[in-house]
Order: C-alpha cells, then structure tokens, then sequence
C-alpha cells in the first residue's frame, strides 16, 4: 500500500511562511532541517505528523531566493475544515488573504473558499461535510 506523504512548496521567506501555515491555518512545525553545504531549510508543517497516515506540506527555502514564478501547472493545496466560514473569518482577522469568499462551488453544492499564503500559493477550503464528494 502506499501513502501520499507530502507536497513540497519553495517558499521566499521560511519564517513568514510557517507562521502563515502554523498561527494562520493551525497547522504545526512538525521537523526543520538545513544543509548548509547545500545552502537550503526544510520545513515540514500539517496536522498530523505523516506516520499518523496524513500528509503534510514541505517549505522549501533555498537561501538567497526571495520569490519564485509560481507558473501555470500548480493549482492549489486542498484544505478539509469543519467550518470554512468561520476559519475564513478567523484568517481574514490574522491578516491572512482570502482570495474567494466561502460559498458553493459553481455548478455544484461543495461548499469551498479560497485563500493564498505569503507566496501567492491558492489554498482551497473544503467544508468537510461534503468534501469526499469532489466538487459536484
């Protein structure tokens, strides 16, 4: 069997970065490395640490880099919350960006809502009510 275990993002400043996805979105540091020979961070941040079975997201900081083109193949990280009409809220009131405002997606009944973090990465929210079910 396997498991999806991380997703990597670079990131232009670590610090910023992790306190968007710890203080804003709840998530926690879970491991931080550097290689100096090699002059980069790693970050490692979810819910859950991934020998739990979640998967979690990998700052990557490659030093002296202070933002990338984030181009056109990268979508989005998706998010499953209890209530992203309050977390939405809750974002907004930590200075975080919420780019859609919660709602169901168009054509459809999931309820989503989009926010983006200090590197201009999308983050959907998904309603977890209805999450398993796609988008439709």
């Amino acid at each position: 069997m396997s498991q999806l275990l991380h997703t990597m993002i670079r990131v232009g400043n670590l610090d910023r970065s992790i306190e968007f996805y710890t203080d804003v979105l709840g998530m926690k540091l879970l491991r931080k490395s550097e290689n100096e020979e090699y002059k980069y961070t790693l970050a490692f941040v979810g819910y859950g640490d991934e020998s739990t079975g979640q998967a979690v997201v990998e700052l990557t900081f490659n030093w002296g880099t202070e933002s990338y083109d984030l181009g056109t193949g990268f979508g989005h990280l998706a998010i499953g919350a209890e209530d992203i009409y309050q977390q939405c809220k809750d974002i907004e009131a930590a200075g975080g960006k919420v780019t859609r405002q919660p709602g169901p997606v168009l054509g459809g009944n999931t309820e989503i809502a989009f926010v983006e973090d200090p590197d201009g990465y999308k983050i959907e929210l998904i309603q977890m009510k209805s999450a398993a079910n796609g988008l439709g």
